[in-house]
């Protein structure tokens, strides 16, 4: 008796994400959530008011400011998100055909080609990752006074408070997409996506 192989269904569960990269993500997510909810008690006035302990709230502010980069350099030690890097590092031709679409407002899946990340992603990774790194400079400047001159720390609380503005706002947007497609957020929780999102959004993706 003869056993024939079963045939992938279109409802294959596809590996994503590892537990490490799931690791890193959530952990970032967490410290820059701190960091935004923090800084809107310490800048706006309204919230200000509810604050009894400010100092505390500053504490909590730079020490999850400063923490911000080590998941992903922990994150470094496993392969699957080193490659991910490496990924997200690339733009190919097929990521410029993405973003015409994007700029048209063209939401077919054909008009998007895209490997594992589409060309948003990317650029979202590479504005934030610069991001955090001129917060973390500047916050360092704020911080520690006696390191630098007065115009420089004057200058670094400018880029401070308006990038964490900008900052706000693009985790907004973010945050907006997330909820507006489950499956990938499923991805993100589990490590794992079904076949077809995969099909219809990254159809460039070789698992």
């Amino acid at each position: 008796m003869s056993v024939r192989a079963e045939t992938p269904t279109r409802t294959t569960r596809l590996r994503r994400f590892s537990r490490a990269e799931r690791w890193v993500h959530r952990t970032t997510a967490t410290l820059m959530g701190v960091c935004v909810v923090t800084a809107a008690f310490l800048y706006l006035p309204q919230l200000a008011v509810l604050v009894g302990r400010r100092a505390l709230v500053v504490r909590v502010h730079e020490y999850a400011g400063l923490a911000l980069p080590v998941p992903v350099l922990l994150g470094l030690a496993s392969r699957a998100f080193r490659a991910d890097l490496r990924f997200l590092n690339r733009f190919g031709p097929h990521d410029r055909v993405w973003l015409g679409a994007a700029l048209r407002r063209d939401k077919r899946p054909a008009a998007r080609p895209a490997g594992k990340f589409n060309a948003g992603q990317k650029i979202y990774a590479a504005w934030l990752a610069g991001a955090t790194l001129v917060m973390l400079g500047t916050g360092l400047m704020m911080w520690f006074t006696h390191l630098t001159p007065l115009i420089w720390r004057t200058s670094a609380t400018f880029v401070h408070d308006w990038l964490a503005l900008t900052l706000g706002v693009v985790l907004a947007g973010h945050i907006g997409m997330a909820l507006a497609d489950p499956e990938a957020r499923r991805g993100l929780r589990t490590g794992t996506v079904s076949r077809d999102w995969a099909d219809r959004e990254h159809p460039l993706w070789r698992p």
